[in-house]
């Protein structure tokens, strides 16, 4: 077993259940819908489907990124233990987080100075964020030491592959990734966005793909085109969805018919709150192993 601690915040959207068999520590964004402030606990105090339908209704929602005093106190945790820390945060690209982690991070090793906080950007967000911890969890339990899984991670961060599209634009206008002609257009058209995760970590359109259909067989080609091997791809496969289960489902029957050797069936997550708050409903991402990403 490690003898440091591997943690994350809890918008890798992965399960609690799963963090935990993980083994991995979390700490937790805070959102607010009507007013009400909660904490992104991985749906344990609110359902994903009761969010994303106070959302169709018409919520409104913001999300506070955790702050240096929170790193701080969650750090220290840890470090009062003897326990050396290897913390990954959600992408700089979409989220101020990685620098209240370093600031924290810095002020940590003045008060234990016998001690190490590794903090890395992951360069990722939802499930691929946690696609990326599921990898560097089982680094960790290949033995390899608290500095060696850092230096992995910032080795091969670019290399997780994300691949969004949604069928409802109207969140995407408000944060003003599409803009508001551009919405009405592909609303009126039935225009789903095909975007993607560059390598800074910022979120850009990639096409623009008419039907739910189209868009869900360009994903897959996309997977074919950038995947490890192309459909040789052996390794793991995770999406993601926000209340539209049954289009990620179909991406997934789609990428299990097209690539014969992936390491088990897809799995299929929950977009957590802080995430999809930005999002809103109807969105599916997609996330594998695959070429090093660009600004492209």
């Amino acid at each position: 077993m490690a003898d440091y601690i591997l943690s994350c915040c809890t918008c890798a959207d992965l399960t609690a259940r799963r963090f935990q068999e993980l083994g991995l520590e979390t700490i937790g964004f805070h959102y607010t819908v009507n007013g009400v402030e909660r904490e992104d606990d991985c749906w344990q105090s609110l359902d994903a489907d009761e969010f994303y339908r106070i959302l169709r209704e018409g919520a409104e929602t913001s999300t506070a990124q955790v702050n240096i005093a929170e790193y701080l106190n969650y750090f220290g945790k840890f470090l009062s233990q003897g326990k050396d820390v290897v913390h990954v945060c959600l992408s700089s690209g979409i989220s101020g987080t990685y620098n209240a982690a370093k600031n924290a991070a810095n002020i940590a090793a003045e008060q234990y100075p016998d001690r190490h906080v590794y903090v890395v950007d992951s360069l990722c967000a939802s499930s691929g964020f946690g696609f990326f911890m599921d990898a560097l969890a089982a680094k960790r339990d290949e033995g390899l030491s608290a500095k060696e899984l850092a230096d992995w991670a910032e080795a091969n961060k670019k290399k997780v592959q994300h691949w969004f599209f949604s069928t409802d634009l109207s969140y995407y206008v408000r944060g003003g990734r599409v803009s508001k002609a551009a919405g009405i257009f592909g609303g009126v058209f039935h225009i789903c966005p095909l975007l993607h995760v560059d390598d800074g970590g910022h979120l850009k359109p990639q096409s623009k793909v008419r039907g739910k259909d189209r868009v869900i067989r360009e994903m897959v080609k996309r997977m074919q085109k950038y995947a490890r091997d192309g459909v040789n791809y052996d390794g793991k496969c995770f999406l993601c969805q926000s209340a539209c289960m049954e289009d990620a489902q179909a991406v997934a029957d789609l990428i299990t018919a097209t690539f014969p050797h992936l390491d088990g069936k897809p799995e299929i997550f929950n977009i957590g709150a802080t995430i999809g708050s930005h999002t809103g409903p109807d969105t599916v991402a997609l996330f594998f192993w695959g070429e090093e990403r660009t600004a492209d």
